[in-house]
């Protein structure tokens, strides 16, 4: 890659970052601005916004990595990635906009009135949102290192400088405008290239791809010593269930993407939302296959250099060559950093939002603006410790998280009236943070290999059904805890807006559903 056309074009998309990012900041003029876009983002702008955000290094970059090395097993990658937000439409999307919420923290204290269960959530969702930043950072310091041999941090370093400026100067009306022209970015800087790559290919003869197998001394290319979760030879077929269990089910309850809902108009607006992004994404993923696909027949030694993540980056130099592959590599190169830009902006945002409302000891926007250097600066500090891991199998260990504390949580508390505050606890805590202790046992390579190893690299299997079924047993065994307005809220969640009456309570009585002392901080409780 020709770091002479390369530089110049990730600039560019740091330049249109900063400029786009200012225009939103004109339009910010109130603190429902600033937080959920005072709720009236368009499905068709917030469909490319959620797009944008949620195509990260792992779709850029690491599913394309991962079938070079595995061959077309890893197409579960794409397809849970699409498929969880057909989960997400058909379970969450409206109701949870019906809440009424800005993060997920104000969904689990409206609905079980628990201080507590906040507190807990509030706990996950910061966690979750620094797994998923990591591999972030990660896939920026590998991109820069490609085009400059920069050391690997200056890339997060870059990345992490550019998303506190977007996010701190405009809040989400800011980034919903950058995030929609990235998902735009990402997709030509994609397809343009692959267009040329099929057309060397038939040119070179069309020859069909044998997908050979890779021995297994090749998957951890980087040594034995490194922790790596993509030691799939053990147990793959396990390994297969974990990943769709993961991806599918934990696209629910990822925090950047759940608080995109709480900025549209109403429930039906998040439905129509939920359905373009399926289109969006679906089209996408249609194209990492093609370069790891390619980068088999032409670039088969990635794999053995551990440096499989980079194929989507130097495919174009590899097979176009000259000034053409050169121009190719710089719009694949500056794709690559909106990937990242896009999804750190979305991820920092809810991480800040948590970060100021239930962590630090006072509110407000100025408040805010630190708690977003805080969102960055604890994974920035995380990317020397997962170096080892492949982005995609690091925002995959991100999703089984997610999927284990928030899946039940927002599926019980959305669809089952008997829901308590202490089987949201119990569910909680096994779940979810039996698949965090998992995650972490993984990441710092205390077992490599055998059962226990597959176990603890993809936990969602296991970890899944252990939330649903302790929320269940706890909440059945203390049924004297179901919250008080729990009828109340249930009716808000499920119908439509237009048929659900609004009657002020009196000046002693809390709002349906929600503690006096914890109405919305945006919109006074409305929707």
């Amino acid at each position: 890659m020709n770091p002479a056309y390369a530089i110049p074009a990730v600039a560019a998309v740091v330049l249109a970052t900063v400029l786009i990012g200012g225009f939103g900041l004109r339009l910010s003029r109130t603190t429902s601005d600033f937080y959920v876009a005072s709720r009236s983002v368009g499905p068709g702008l917030n469909a490319a916004a959620i797009s944008g955000e949620y195509l990260s290094a792992a779709s850029f970059l690491g599913v394309a990595g991962l079938l070079l090395v595995h061959g077309p097993d890893m197409l579960w990658y794409p397809v849970g990635y699409t498929a969880g937000y057909l989960v997400l439409l058909v379970f969450v999307a409206a109701p949870l906009r019906r809440s009424g919420a800005y993060t997920l923290p104000d969904f689990a204290e409206s609905r079980l009135e628990s201080r507590q269960v906040r507190l807990l959530v509030s706990m996950f969702v910061v966690g979750a949102g620094w797994l998923y930043l990591v591999p972030q950072l990660q896939g920026a310091g590998l991109t820069l290192s490609l085009l400059t041999g920069a050391p690997r941090w200056l890339g997060g370093a870059v990345v992490a400088a550019v998303v506190i400026l977007a996010v701190a100067a405009g809040g989400m009306r800011s980034i919903t405008f950058v995030q929609a022209f990235q998902y735009w970015l990402k997709l030509t800087a994609l397809l343009v290239p692959a267009f040329f790559l099929l057309i060397v290919w038939h040119q070179d003869g069309g020859a069909a791809p044998s997908f050979p197998d890779i021995p297994a001394a090749l998957l951890g290319g980087a040594g034995a010593d490194q922790p790596l979760a993509t030691s799939r030879a053990d147990h793959p077929l396990y390994a297969t269930y974990g990943l769709i269990v993961a991806t599918v089910l934990g696209t629910m309850g990822l925090p950047h993407v759940v608080v995109r809902f709480y900025t549209s108009p109403h429930g039906r607006a998040a439905r129509r939302t939920t359905l373009m992004v399926l289109t969006l994404v679906g089209f996408f993923y249609l194209l990492p296959p093609v370069y790891g696909w390619l980068g088999r027949l032409y670039a088969p030694a990635l794999s053995q250099a551990h440096d499989a993540d980079a194929t989507v980056l130097l495919l174009p130099g590899l097979m176009v060559g000259g000034v053409g592959g050169d121009l190719l590599g710089a719009l694949v190169a500056g794709g690559a950093f909106a990937a990242f830009l896009s999804t750190a902006s979305g991820l920092t945002m809810a991480v800040a939002g948590v970060l100021s409302q239930d962590v630090l000891p006072s509110r407000g926007v100025r408040h805010f603006r630190f708690a977003t250097v805080l969102a960055m600066a604890v994974p920035f500090g995380g990317t020397i410790l997962v170096s080892g891991v492949p982005v995609a199998d690091a925002v995959g260990m991100a999703f089984a998280v997610s999927a284990s504390a928030f899946c039940p949580l927002l599926v019980l508390g959305i669809w089952w009236r008997r829901l308590t505050p202490p089987g949201a606890v119990a569910g909680l805590l096994l779940g979810g943070g039996a698949s965090l202790l998992a995650v972490g046992l993984t990441v710092a390579g205390v077992v490599r290999s055998g059962w226990l190893h597959t176990l603890l690299a993809w936990p969602a299997v296991w970890s899944v059904p252990v939330g649903f079924l302790t929320m269940v047993l706890v909440s059945l065994a203390t049924p004297g805890s179901v919250p008080p307005h729990t009828s109340a809220t249930m009716t808000r969640l499920h119908l439509p807006e237009a048929l659900t009456v609004r009657r002020p309570p009196p000046p002693d009585e809390p709002a349906p559903g929600v503690p006096p002392a914890r109405r919305s901080r945006v919109t006074g409780g409305g929707r």
